[in-house]
């Protein structure tokens, strides 16, 4: 049973109160669901970036950031049935859930039994970072393959790299696009990911500031995912390195002018980089929203850990609900 709640005033769309993992998905939608929307910050109300796509019969990940399989299972999604991975980039806030979901996910119980190897799509290097995971399981792995008998396919990954902007992914109707993003100089390769199945559309943003090809992705798209990052002056007065994170990521005016030019028909907050320091408190969430309506006065949803968008002819947004 579906019940309508009241939204923040900067809220343009409905929420749905619905008890979580309760609904189909319909062949006509896709269905996201920000599994972490934190940064490499260790806290319990926001776990690292991942973020599950439902499209068809694929369930598709994008980065796997800590507290991932976590998420998945408060989700009501057996971990071991996560078809592909993408990771947008390097960093290890995006990866470091990448070892939990893919051995546990091998393991026999009802939430594993994987038993073929495991697809991730990734920029070049990608290849490189699994194959030192592979090593540093190996002993693991073989152990649980006399001991429990665990089929060896199940540990191994299936790996498509790519260098350049284009279709990476195009299966039963889905199709993935990479596009690159600009994360700093250094911060090389860096991708953002846009998915359309059905006549539906959503764009996740990786990390990135400011960046024209996000622009072009997203025009017109369904759901539009993208990262923010807000700090106080006094921040910078007290530790002027601060500058330096703040320039590698959006900041919510800036993310509000991609958003007025992009005209998704919503636009979603995740990867909060919120910065704080000794006796100056991070900048709260309605305070990033008012930021963002300096430049962007459409609809837009501050997202949260496990809630959940189905995007068909309406999008309905699904708090987390316990």
């Amino acid at each position: 049973m579906r019940s309508r709640t009241n939204l923040p005033r900067y809220a343009a769309i409905a929420v749905t109160g619905l008890l979580f993992g309760a609904t189909q998905l319909s062949a006509q939608t896709i269905n996201v669901t920000l599994l972490g929307t934190g940064d490499p910050t260790p806290t319990i109300e926001r776990f690292g970036p991942a973020t599950l796509v439902e499209a068809g019969e694929h369930r598709l990940l994008f980065d796997v950031g800590r507290g991932a399989s976590l998420r998945l299972t408060q989700a009501g999604v057996p971990i071991g049935s996560i078809d592909e991975v993408f990771l947008t980039h390097f960093h290890h806030d995006h990866l470091n859930g990448m070892t939990d979901l893919w051995m546990t996910a091998w393991l026999p119980p009802a939430y594993g039994q994987r038993s073929e190897p495991w697809r991730v799509f990734g920029p070049v290097g990608t290849a490189d970072i699994l194959a030192g995971l592979r090593q540093a399981m190996d002993p693991n792995i073989k152990i649980r393959i006399i001991d429990e008998q665990l089929p060896a396919a199940g540990a191994e990954f299936d790996v498509t790299e790519f260098s350049e902007d284009g279709v990476i992914f195009d299966e039963d109707g889905i199709v993935v696009t990479a596009f690159a993003v600009d994360h700093g100089e250094a911060i090389k390769p860096a991708y953002g990911y846009r998915v359309d199945y059905n006549g539906r559309s959503v764009v996740i943003s990786g990390d990135t500031r400011f960046d024209e090809n996000i622009i072009a992705m997203s025009e017109g798209v369904d759901l539009l995912i993208h990262e923010v990052v807000a700090a106080r002056d006094e921040l910078l007065d007290f530790d002027p390195r601060i500058q330096l994170i703040i320039d590698h990521h959006t900041t919510p005016e800036q993310a509000g002018v991609v958003f007025e030019r992009a005209g998704p028909r919503l636009a979603v907050y995740t990867h909060y980089v919120l910065l704080s320091g000794p006796n100056v408190p991070e900048v709260s969430i309605r305070e990033v929203i008012e930021r963002t309506r300096t430049t962007y006065s459409g609809p837009l949803q501050a997202g949260e850990d496990l809630m959940r968008f189905v995007v068909g002819d309406t999008i309905d947004v699904i708090p987390h609900n316990p």
